[in-house]
């Protein structure tokens, strides 16, 4: 039978979703996990490949289990794992489908603040940027819209067969005082690192060091001619992700503590 299990993560202390020699990630953390209380090798597949110190507020991963159980499998995840790693569902599903593959939308979150916070820094990335021209950034995330070749924002464009996202919604919200900063991006899919490096071109953008010319030059050659240094990993969540036979809400949410402080003072850009 197979299982998709939703979840949430921390991924702060990891290098990533995805299973690599020599480092822990949290696809390792399961699998140990699982195959522990069934007490036999199993796979476990996830929706997607969250880079390292980068967080999920909502993740699904697919296991076929053949074996029936008589305990409270919740329960006992939970129980065994870290606390970095929450187990909200498990949700039997007829025939096979995939955690990865067959997920049609996922939204990812960005969060910025521009002043020093301790209880903000492990989930939030801190950019101490004294003016920023938010106006301009706006701009540079409307274009999003527009183009659906995004070669150009990604760190490892050659290893996949295309580089077309469909990007389906796009949105830059902010504090009263802008010293927060909240980018949302909604895509079909999404390359290797490719939020970060937007995020980093929107700032700087907002510090007039990249015009939106050239921003918008990268799409239409294709190229990004500066090195890429994407935005600070720890400001992104993985926050929802669905499918044409599920679509759960998030039960975890750090957006909801980021803009808790003065909620109604928070405002979409333009």
């Amino acid at each position: 039978m197979r299982y998709f299990i939703h979840i949430a993560y921390d991924g702060g202390q990891y290098s990533g979703w995805q299973r690599h020699p020599g480092v822990l990630s949290i696809q390792e953390v399961l699998e140990i996990c699982i195959s522990g209380i069934f007490k036999r090798p199993l796979e476990i597949i996830g929706c997607g490949r969250t880079d390292a110190q980068v967080h999920a507020s909502q993740f699904f991963f697919h296991v076929d289990i053949e074996q029936t159980w008589d305990f409270d499998l919740l329960f006992r995840l939970n129980k065994m794992l870290p606390n970095n790693i929450a187990v909200f569902d498990i949700i039997p599903v007829e025939g096979k489908p995939h955690a990865r593959f067959d997920a049609f939308s996922r939204t990812y979150d960005y969060f910025i603040h521009r002043y020093k916070d301790p209880f903000l820094s492990q989930y939030s990335s801190l950019y101490l940027y004294p003016s920023l021209d938010l106006d301009k950034m706006n701009t540079a995330v409307k274009l999003l819209l527009l183009y659906d070749d995004y070669r150009a924002f990604c760190k490892s464009p050659l290893k996949y067969e295309h580089t077309i996202c469909h990007i389906s919604a796009v949105s830059l919200s902010v504090s009263s005082n802008e010293d927060k900063i909240h980018f949302q991006i909604s895509s079909n899919r999404f390359l290797g690192g490719m939020i970060r490096i937007i995020v980093a071109d929107l700032l700087a953008i907002g510090r007039g060091e990249l015009s939106l010319d050239e921003f918008t030059s990268y799409f239409e050659s294709k190229e990004n001619p500066s090195i890429l240094k994407p935005a600070y990993p720890e400001g992104l969540f993985l926050s929802k992700v669905t499918y044409p036979y599920l679509d759960l809400a998030s039960r975890s949410s750090f957006a909801s503590y980021f803009e808790s402080q003065n909620p109604e003072n928070w405002q979409s850009v333009g």
